[in-house]
């Protein structure tokens, strides 16, 4: 275990001070969003169908430009990007805003704001995850994604608290005002992250298609990503659904609506107290420990499908949000330290477009499996997937084997960074001159919790496991 000065040692440096409040600033804001833009619809036309149109808009173009979202935040300045995309997403939320507060919003207006949003967001998630390991050394690379866990977790609680008493006190379209604030807030942190460059400026720019296939070639280099974003894709599918869907329903008939409530912010603690527990915890296996603790989602399936009670689901809730946080930390940690930085944002793109298809087609599905098979039958086959999921993880060596010790080419370019002065606006790139990858041969990731976001600037942390996302 670590000592909490280590734990918290990223906040030395001026550049991870930063992207941490601004990454905390967005989900504060897209913690209100989901809650004020859902009632802004039903104020207007009262239709299910149109909320669905709306919000499928932005996660329809949301998944089309991911990919070359990594693209662009592998060759231009990340914290850049971040700024920009801060910029479009404040001024597309305002004009939601200004449009429900005057009283001339209308759908087609919603869908193509949200459209644009998805794309901005797109842009956004790939930058601000692939510029972590650009703020601090190299060996402080899994305190400083635990803090930014812990930070995001604690702004989506207090973002969702403001957003029910902000629509239920003064109207949705102030709350929206609110998630277009928390952007230009965001802005202003992001520009004050300065960094190096990890794209050398004096190299030809290759066409965007051939950027696209290196990413690729890069995800599939390793086996523990590959595999990891696989299971993680199967897990998204079946918990995912099964807890955003058929939970409520299970809650209908059993505990009731107030203790769902219960049980689902007993998750999130589990996930602020997963956060803190992975500041401190050290060990080698960093991604084995994380790829382990997702048997823990098996458990709160089963308690809806054989136990639904407040204490069971509660405990279960708990654990599960406990343990993903530890698979959240180790998975951040593991591709940062492993993946070449140049390359890293577009397998963080990768890396979310699969978690991105698996969550709303589980979600269509579930419902037609559950009327033909039973409520109880689907969550249990829902637990059994998540079961061979992970046990699939395991059985791959890469996923066993890597270390979270530094590779020895990039021990020399942690050393460097870790003797840069605590104020300095500007460490050395933890992985810049790092090695093209393990020589082992994976939403960021962590299963969806809630209701599914879209990335940094929509909802909610997201890869290859739980997704989130910029103003839903």
């Amino acid at each position: 275990m670590g000592t909490w000065d280590s734990a918290l040692a990223p906040l030395r440096h001026r550049p991870f001070r930063y992207l941490a409040i601004g990454r905390a600033a967005t989900m504060l804001g897209n913690a209100v969003a989901p809650i004020a833009l859902a009632f802004a619809v039903l104020d207007l036309t009262d239709s299910v169908r149109d909320l669905g149109l709306v919000v499928g808009a932005r996660s329809l173009t949301h998944v089309v430009f991911l990919l070359f979202g990594g693209v662009l935040a592998d060759r231009l300045p990340r914290q850049a990007v971040m700024v920009v995309s801060c910029t479009l997403a404040a001024l597309t939320q305002g004009a939601v805003a200004a449009l429900v507060l005057t009283g001339t919003a209308t759908i087609p207006a919603l869908v193509a704001l949200a459209a644009l949003n998805g794309v901005v967001a797109a842009f956004a998630w790939p930058a601000a995850a692939a510029l972590v390991p650009q703020t601090v050394p190299a060996e402080l690379l899994q305190s400083a994604n635990a803090l930014n866990r812990l930070g995001i977790n604690a702004a989506m609680i207090g973002g969702a608290s403001l957003g029910g008493v902000l629509v239920a006190g003064v109207g949705p379209g102030w709350g929206l005002l609110v998630d277009a604030t928390t952007f230009a807030l965001a802005g202003l942190a992001f520009a004050r992250v300065r960094v190096h460059a990890v794209a050398d400026p004096r190299a030809e720019r290759v066409n965007p298609l051939r950027e696209l296939r290196e990413g690729w070639t890069e995800f599939v280099a390793r086996s523990w990503v590959w595999v990891v974003v696989l299971g993680f894709l199967l897990i998204n599918f079946a918990y995912a659904s099964s807890v955003n869907v058929l939970g409520p329903d299970v809650a209908d008939d059993t505990i009731g609506r107030p203790a769902w409530g219960v049980v689902l912010a007993a998750q999130t603690a589990g996930m602020v107290a997963g956060a803190l527990v992975a500041l401190r915890i050290r060990v080698r296996r960093l991604l084995l420990l994380g790829v382990v603790c997702m048997f823990a989602d098996v458990l709160l399936l089963l308690g809806l499908a054989w136990a639904p009670s407040v204490a069971v689901l509660v405990v279960a809730a708990f654990v599960a949000g406990l343990a993903v946080e530890q698979f959240s930390v180790a998975w951040e940690t593991s591709m940062q330290q492993n993946i070449p930085a140049d390359k890293l944002a577009r397998v963080y793109s990768h890396d979310a477009l699969g978690s991105f298809l698996a969550i709303p087609l589980g979600q269509m599905a579930i419902g037609p499996v559950a009327e033909h098979i039973g409520t109880e039958s689907t969550l249990l086959v829902a637990a059994g997937i998540v079961l061979v999921a992970v046990l699939g993880m395991l059985a791959d060596p890469g996923v066993r084997r890597l270390s979270a010790e530094l590779p020895a080419a990039r021990t020399a370019s942690a050393t460097g960074a870790a003797s840069v002065p605590a104020s300095a606006s500007a460490p050395v790139p933890a992985s810049a001159s790092g090695p093209a990858g393990s020589p082992v041969s994976a939403t960021g990731a962590a299963p969806v919790v809630g209701p599914p976001a879209a990335s940094e600037l929509d909802g909610g942390p997201v890869g290859a496991g739980r997704a989130g996302g910029l103003a839903d």
